[in-house]
């Protein structure tokens, strides 16, 4: 059993991440999410803790534990990190090391851990050149990163944005925590 964050990030794609979470879940992992404001918009954080019987977490000043420094002890606990979907507003935060919510705070306390990050957005969003200029810096620093599909998106355009296939999420996951 492997203890496994996954952000979820605001991306119409944040729907799957309880697809993901709950395929993790059943595989035996506890499974800790940590959804941002914007993911908060897409899907609710109620489904994410039905599907994996933990407390999704949204805040980093939340008051719940004042026994622990929560982000801190999110990250110490991970052998794994999955943002599923990253939105471009999470990507160019992470590269730029800015910690203001409870993912991104977590994802530098958990600086020695493996992370996967899983673009899904906008054709014209994940090809402009400050978005590959993110993710190139995010690999620089040990990111790994799951690429997306070329697809029909949201928007009625067709082309590279789509969040990457379950299977492969899965994939790229068991590769990381073997």
């Amino acid at each position: 059993m492997h203890n496994i964050i996954l952000g979820v990030t605001g991306s119409i794609a944040a729907y799957k991440a309880a697809d993901l979470a709950n395929t993790l879940t059943k595989q035996g992992n506890s499974v800790h999410v940590i959804m941002t404001r914007g993911g908060m918009q897409f899907i609710t954080p109620l489904t994410l803790q039905t599907l994996t019987k933990n407390k999704v977490h949204t805040d980093v000043f939340s008051l719940e534990h004042p026994e622990t420094v929560e982000h801190i002890s999110l990250a110490e606990q991970a052998d794994l990190v999955v943002v599923a979907p990253a939105s471009a507003d999470f990507i160019a935060k992470a590269a730029a090391g800015i910690a203001d919510d409870m993912l991104t705070s977590v994802l530098l306390a958990a600086a020695d851990k493996p992370k996967l990050i899983c673009p899904a957005m906008n054709t014209k969003m994940y090809e402009n050149p400050i978005t590959q200029r993110n993710l190139r810096q995010l690999e620089n620093y040990g990111f790994y990163i799951a690429e997306p599909r070329e697809a029909r998106l949201a928007c009625g355009a067709v082309g590279r944005g789509a969040l990457a296939s379950l299977d492969e999420i899965l994939s790229q996951i068991s590769l990381l925590l073997s």
